[in-house]
């Protein structure tokens, strides 16, 4: 009785002063980093554009996804490097670390000259750039919420980390707004930029005009990235404001650290599969989810529904203003009843909903391009013509008939299903009743391939026009549009957010009691390096990897939601691994005693 009385107590007290500024400190630096690292996730279409340009159109954005995914890849290497270290020398000096690298690699980016200027050395140094914003993001949330969860009370420790949770959807708010400003600055005061070929020459349109660029997509999205070096210099103010965790002086104090954390943490059985547990039952559903929730649904209703980058940014902000509450109802409701129950039942909202949402989504921003996605195109071709076009390294040219369809299909958002045909024939493409022959692009050269290219789409642009998709620029009215920050409050926009924002609140529960869970499944000479690796090979790879993932699969199969699949499996797989294995009373345990 004693100790629920006490628990009790401790759950309900208010924040002492000290610990306000612990989670302040914390939080306001986290934030800073997460915005540095959402900048790209933001602008990856930009950046594919300016660094990815000797590449087809087709291929820019998935090549630009895999470099925001590169980040991800090196994570869990960041979290063994920086886990270890603050296991070994503390917390407060791993956050200098992490924050330092950060903010240096997010500067040089917007330094960093296009492809037109030093050729394939500037993607090869935008992914190193993107590797080591990776190894510090890597580093950094481990050290946050073992940082704040060290200094919570007993009993609360769900509702003072969910601040923490808050920090990577205040950092993408944060990054949308400074790009909402800077894009309404930059093209309403400088002129459009004319675009020139690899070669020097001008860059014609259809009609033979200079094609002209708008000057944020041109240079004005260099300027978020070079500002963030004053955001840079405020967080290494506070980071050095702060004390070190209570519980890790507690421990060094008493000569009670691990002399090797990584081999403690990982090299035996007893701690390996809490590692396990940890991944497949909670971060890998949490990641998918919170991945297709805030960054997939951005680049879904730009690059799939063709909202245009500025009303599809101001959507998503929105979205994340009225849904981030959630991380805090959630962690704290999760000091009450459990953090698993609560991560569970969002991976599981997650999987049952996404594949009526994410078309719900398409039908009421473009309505038009949903109703001529009810048109029957089929794709006849030779199943060996039919490459898997996921190609990390770019050596890959996709020149056989079938994926020259399936990569024009795609970048026009069309829905299509694929008949096989004869070994050896070129792909067709039926759209209603018009029938268009395809062509092999790897038997034709100069000037006969240009002309069977430009051929071909005419012919499949005009037939799908004629079936109702809106492929001409402007001519589709009913497309969402949002003039400024606040055009929503009409029946389409303001039903765009509440859509968005029922994926951000699937977010904030799998998201808001996560760091709380996996704090309390290590012992706090291991915490640091225990929970940073299975929460960033979730985030990293599981997550990180599920943009470039989706986009791949739906291409393939000629679906524009089968990319979902891979989220929802995941969700569904973690529910029930989750179920099975991962303890249900974790929120009751006493942290600083390590028998417990």
């Amino acid at each position: 009785m004693a100790d629920i009385t006490t628990n009790a107590v401790e759950r309900a007290r208010p924040m002492t002063r000290e610990e306000k500024k612990v989670i302040l400190a914390s939080s306001a630096g986290t934030i800073f980093e997460w915005y540095d690292f959402y900048l790209y996730g933001s602008l990856a279409s930009i950046i594919g554009a300016q660094f990815f340009t000797a590449f087809p159109e087709s291929t820019r954005n998935v090549f630009a996804l895999l470099a925001f995914a590169a980040g991800f890849l090196v994570r869990p290497f960041g979290a063994l490097v920086f886990g270890a270290l603050g296991d070994l020398i503390g917390r407060k000096y791993t956050f200098l670390a992490t924050i330092l690298i950060m903010g240096v690699s997010t500067f040089i980016v917007g330094l960093l000259p296009g492809y037109q200027s030093w050729g394939i050395a500037a993607p090869i140094i935008l992914i190193v750039l993107r590797m080591l914003q990776g190894l510090a993001l890597g580093g950094e949330y481990g050290g946050a919420a073992v940082y704040v969860a060290e200094h919570a009370p007993q009993g609360q420790r769900g509702y003072f980390t969910s601040f923490i949770q808050t920090t990577a959807t205040i950092g993408l708010l944060l990054s949308l707004i400074v790009i909402l400003m800077v894009t309404s600055y930059v093209n309403g005061n400088y002129p459009p930029v004319p675009q020139v070929n690899l070669d020097g020459s001008p860059m014609l349109d259809a009609t033979g005009a200079q094609v002209m660029l708008e000057p944020f997509r041109a240079w004005g999205w260099r300027i978020p990235f070079l500002g963030s070096i004053f955001l840079l210099l405020i967080s290494l103010y506070i980071r050095l404001s702060m004390n070190e965790s209570p519980a890790f002086k507690k421990m060094k104090e008493e000569g009670a650290q691990s002399k090797a954390p990584l081999r403690e943490a990982f090299g035996n059985w007893k701690n390996g599969k809490i590692a396990l547990i940890a991944l497949f039952g909670l971060t890998a559903g949490q990641a998918v989810v919170w991945y297709s929730g805030q960054f997939y649904a951005l680049f879904f209703i730009q690059n799939v529904v063709k909202v245009d980058q500025f009303s599809a940014n101001v959507f998503v902000a929105w979205s994340l203003i009225l849904g981030t509450a959630g991380f805090i109802i959630f962690g704290r409701l999760s000091d009450r009843i459990g953090r698993k129950p609560i991560i569970l039942a969002g991976c599981a909202l997650a999987a049952a909903t996404y594949m009526f949402v994410f078309p719900l989504l398409t039908k009421v921003a473009n309505p038009v391009l949903s109703a001529a996605q009810q048109t029957v195109v089929t794709v006849t071709a030779d199943p060996a013509d039919c490459s898997f076009q996921f190609n990390p390294v770019g050596t890959a040219k996709f020149n056989n008939s079938c994926d020259i369809v399936k990569a024009l299909l795609s970048r026009s958002s069309v829905n299509s299903t694929t008949v096989d045909a004869a070994a050896g024939s070129v792909a067709t493409v039926q759209v209603g009743d018009t029938l268009i022959n395809g062509y092999d692009g790897n038997t034709l050269t100069g000037e006969a391939l240009a002309s069977e290219k430009a051929r071909f789409e005419s012919e499949i642009n005009a037939a799908l026009t004629q079936a109702g998709y809106p492929l001409v620029p402007g001519e589709n009215t009913s497309v969402a549009r949002a003039d400024h920050f606040f055009d929503i409050f009409n029946a389409q926009n303001i039903s765009i957010v509440l859509i968005l924002t029922y994926l951000i609140v699937l977010v904030t529960m799998v998201y808001g009691p996560i760091a709380a869970q996996l704090v309390e499944l290590y012992p706090t000479r291991i915490r640091y390096s225990g929970l940073s690796l299975p929460y960033h090979i979730g985030n990293g790879w599981f997550g990180g990897l599920l943009p470039a993932t989706a986009f791949a699969i739906s291409a393939q199969t000629g679906n524009i939601y089968a990319g979902l699949w891979y989220a929802i499996v995941i969700a569904v797989m973690t529910v029930i691994i989750g179920t099975l294995f991962v303890p249900s009373n974790s929120h009751k345990r006493d942290i600083f005693d390590d028998r417990t």
